[in-house]
């Protein structure tokens, strides 16, 4: 449970997670360093310090105990106190201030007074305030002695030094290691935004470069996408060319049905243009997304004039609203319109009204096509995408039935554009609804 609790703080990026594995052990390094100087090194050597200003002081008010007034205990003092570098003067009852005055974040203010009250009984009050100099008050039989000191006596100069230091030239190693992270780190983002093209159909010029092992994966990622390149113009041929090679026989069937009798070739016209459908189909799939290229189109013009030609095509299909804002979207126009049409010939097919509408979303764009057919059962929606796979039990044969690529062809354009195509029940029409998401 905790595991889970930390990952939601923790840096998703492959550069944030590196960044934090350098910066904690300095960080780590450095509350260490200080903790350990504050308190085996600053609090020894100020305690030290305050015992002997302790004992100086004490001595003050001996020799100032047995003056007879305060001018014998003044000039009795001088010798001493310019030993000591201190400055001895006597204050009235009034002027004395019994609190001592010290600020909350002055760590050797707070060693001292501890030691000076501790060794110096007569001690009245401190005054830590002064820049660079402290101020004792003791209580003396001829009234209260101020005595005003530096701070060097009691307390290191510039404790801080230490520390800052540290934190400097911990920084400028953090910096230097960011830099180095960051420069590591391009190359496997570079074959990342490669690799991210190629799965939305972009093929962008891309080098390995870097560390040995990411040189070796850039040199894999390029070996594999060369392989599916090949793979795809090879299926493409291949069904391009057993296409266009049988419309030859079709042709010459059709020649010889026009020689017969229109009541005996009717039925056989009738399989020859089944079969001339099946190859458009064919030819369809086999070119896929390689006539169309990245356009920025207005989404919601995009989508009424597909609407508008199937309408004069005398298609059942109606475009539902959805603002009247432009919408600027980088789409491949010519096979998004495929996928389109391909849904909106299956859903007339099976049905009698489609309709057609865009949702949007801050990361998305949705074509929807919804139908009043019977729809596919949601256990078999994964199978009707794929290629030549007709669920035609499921589905109404009244108007004829497909090879199965339309759904195919439909996701396929999908997924080259980095998105996927989804299936499910149209609530308005309750028959299928089938959506084309791709990100914006």
């Amino acid at each position: 449970m905790w595991r889970k609790r930390l990952k939601q703080y923790l840096p998703r990026s492959l550069l944030g997670r590196a960044a934090l594995i350098l910066f904690v052990p300095i960080v780590a390094l450095q509350l260490i360093v200080s903790i350990h100087f504050i308190q085996n090194n600053l609090e020894d050597v100020t305690r030290q310090m305050s015992d002997n200003t302790g004992r100086a002081l004490r001595e003050v008010e001996f020799v100032a105990g047995r003056a007879p007034d305060r001018i014998s205990a003044v000039k009795a003092l001088a010798p001493i106190s310019g030993a000591l570098g201190m400055e001895p003067s006597f204050l009235d009852d009034s002027e004395v201030q019994a609190e001592d005055l010290l600020s909350w974040w002055d760590f050797s203010a707070h060693i001292v007074r501890e030691a000076l009250q501790r060794d110096v009984p007569g001690l009245i009050s401190l005054d830590f305030t002064r820049p660079k100099a402290v101020v004792a008050v003791l209580s003396t039989r001829h009234g209260p002695l101020q005595i005003e000191f530096s701070r060097r006596l009691v307390a290191v100069v510039a404790p801080h030094q230490l520390i800052v230091t540290t934190l400097f030239f911990g920084l400028i190693v953090a910096a230097i290691g960011y830099i180095y992270l960051r420069n590591q780190m391009r190359p496997i983002k570079r074959m990342a935004e490669a690799a991210e093209a190629f799965g939305r159909g972009q093929s962008v010029p891309y080098s390995p470069s870097g560390a040995t092992e990411v040189r070796a994966a850039g040199g894999a990622f390029l070996a594999m996408r060369a392989r599916i390149e090949r793979h795809i113009e090879q299926r493409t041929l291949i069904l391009s060319g057993v296409s266009h090679d049988l419309r030859t026989p079709l042709t010459r069937l059709k020649l010889g049905l026009a020689l017969l009798d229109e009541e005996d070739a009717a039925p056989l016209r009738a399989d020859v243009e089944e079969m001339e459908r099946l190859i458009d189909e064919f030819l369809e799939f086999s070119r896929g997304t390689a006539e169309s290229a990245p356009e920025e189109v207005d989404v919601r013009a995009f989508v009424a004039r597909i609407v508008e030609d199937a309408r004069r095509s005398g298609l059942p299909v109606t475009l539902v609203p959805t603002g009247d804002d432009e919408v600027m979207a980088m789409i491949r126009p010519v096979a998004i319109r495929r996928s389109i049409d391909n849904l909106l010939n299956n859903a007339v097919r099976y049905g009698t009204k489609a309709e057609l509408s865009v949702v949007l979303s801050d990361r998305s764009i949705a074509f929807r096509v919804a139908d009043d057919g019977p729809g596919i059962p949601a256990d078999r929606r994964a199978e009707a995408m794929r290629p030549f796979a007709r669920l035609d039990p499921a589905r109404n044969q009244n108007k004829g039935s497909g090879v199965g690529l339309g759904l195919a062809i439909a996701a396929d354009i999908a997924r080259v554009h980095g998105g996927r195509l989804q299936l499910g029940d149209s609530e308005r029409l309750g028959g299928l609804r089938a959506e084309v998401v791709i990100p914006r």
